[in-house]
């Protein structure tokens, strides 16, 4: 296997920012837990391809409820990698939990955006046997997997990223 990345969390002060804004104002020594509580992702066995994305909150989504999570996470990796991020394959069997975006995509660049690189995952319940999605701290609820990708021989370009979402396009 080649080791090509790092996780790392992002500085407890961007992270702060980060929820805030998501979640609106708590209580500084709530978030300072939440943010020492913070799990690097790991894989479960030696044969798992997946890291796991551990929820640093209480989780409960009822049928068609959405929730953007910021993970308090970022990667490092090499270039010519991307970190591709699903939900749990146990979690879409049973709650038919999806991405919002389908699949998460993490260049190799965006560990030096503006906001650290912080990967944030937005899920939706999109049962249809009306079933509530319920995911306790610490547990996993995203895998992230390392594929290698190519480009084209006339692939020419210089532009650098910074910034986040939806950065790279304009």
């Amino acid at each position: 296997m080649k080791r090509i990345a790092k996780f790392h969390k992002v500085s407890e002060a961007q992270f702060v920012k980060d929820w805030t804004e998501t979640f609106g104002m708590q209580d500084k020594e709530e978030l300072k837990d939440i943010y020492e509580s913070i799990q690097l992702p790991k894989r479960a066995t030696s044969g798992s391809a997946g890291y796991d994305f551990y929820s640093p909150l209480i989780i409960s989504l009822e049928p068609g409820e959405t929730i953007k999570i910021p993970t308090g996470i970022r990667v490092e990796m090499e270039e010519g990698w991307v970190l591709k991020c699903y939900p749990r394959s146990g979690l879409g069997f049973k709650y038919r939990l999806q991405m919002n975006n389908t699949v998460g995509i993490i260049d190799s660049d965006y560990f030096y955006s503006d906001n650290e690189g912080h990967i944030f995952a937005k899920i939706t319940n999109d049962t249809n046997e009306d079933k509530t999605v319920e995911i306790q701290p610490g547990e996993g609820f995203m895998q992230g997997i390392f594929v290698e990708y190519g480009i084209t021989v006339d692939d020419d370009v210089t532009a650098a990223r910074n910034g986040g979402f939806g950065s790279t396009t304009k």
